[in-house]
C-alpha cells in the first residue's frame, strides 16, 4: 500500500494525538481506500520510530532505468557528432536494448531531460532582411515607371531535393528541455543532409493596373 505524504502526515498526527488504530482510520476516511494491513504496518513503524517517512533507499530497486541503460538510450536517441540522422526511434531502441517503450520514454523524459521536436524546413528572415528586400524592390520600381514600362518580368529559381518518400510525422529529433521551437528549427535546417536535387526556374509578371 502506497501512502502519499499528506496521508502519512495525517495518520501520524491522529496516531500520536488520539491513538487511532487501523479500523478507526478506515471508518474516518472511507474514500481513501486504505488497506488494513498497510495501515497496521505504518502504525507499527510510527510507534517504533516516531516517523512516518520512508527510509532512503527503501522499496524495490531499479531494474531497467539503471545508469548503463540510461547511457545506452542517450547514445541511441541522439545523432552522433558529425554524423546527422543517425538517431533511433523509441521503437528501435526498445527492440535493440530489450526494454519496453514505456521505460525508454521515461528515460528520455525524466533521466535525460529531453523533449521531442518535429523537424521542419524553415526560412528565417530577420527584420533587417525584410527591410532590405522592401527598399530594393522600391528602388527597382523607380527605375521602371508606369509611363515607360507596362509590365515587368521577375524570375527566380528553386531547388527541389530528390529523396525517397518519408513520413514527416515520424521525422522527429530530441533536444534539451527548454529549447524553443524557433531556435531548434534553425538548427535542424542547417543540419539537413544534401541529396540529389532538381532546379526549377520560374517567371513572375508584374503589371501596372489602369
Amino acid at each position: 500500500m502506497v501512502f502519499s505524504v499528506e496521508d502519512r502526515t495525517t495518520i501520524k498526527f491522529l496516531r500520536e494525538t488520539k491513538k487511532y488504530g487501523a479500523r478507526r482510520l478506515m471508518s474516518e476516511f472511507p474514500t481513501k481506500q486504505w488497506s488494513r494491513a498497510g495501515l497496521n504496518r505504518l502504525l507499527r513503524k510510527i510507534d517504533a520510530t516516531g516517523s512516518a517517512e520512508r527510509r532512503p533507499g527503501q522499496g524495490r530497486k531499479r531494474s531497467v532505468r539503471t545508469q548503463e541503460k540510461i547511457d545506452n538510450v542517450g547514445d541511441l536517441v541522439l545523432s552522433q557528432d558529425n554524423n546527422p540522422q543517425t538517431h533511433r526511434t523509441q521503437r528501435e531502441i526498445s527492440r535493440e536494448l530489450g526494454i519496453s517503450r514505456g521505460s525508454v520514454n521515461r528515460i528520455v523524459r525524466r533521466d535525460l531531460r529531453l523533449q521531442c521536436f518535429k523537424k521542419r524546413k524553415a526560412s528565417e528572415l530577420t527584420a533587417a532582411n525584410k527591410q532590405v528586400r522592401l527598399e530594393r524592390a522600391r528602388e527597382l520600381l523607380k527605375l521602371y515607371p508606369r509611363s515607360l514600362v507596362n509590365f515587368i518580368f521577375f524570375t527566380d529559381e528553386k531547388v527541389f531535393t530528390v529523396a525517397r518518400p518519408s513520413n514527416s510525422q515520424n521525422d522527429r529529433v530530441y533536444a534539451a528541455v527548454g529549447t524553443t521551437k524557433r531556435i531548434f528549427q534553425l538548427v535542424a535546417c542547417c543540419a539537413l543532409v544534401h541529396t540529389l536535387a532538381v532546379l526549377l526556374w520560374y517567371r513572375l509578371v508584374f503589371r501596372y493596373l489602369e
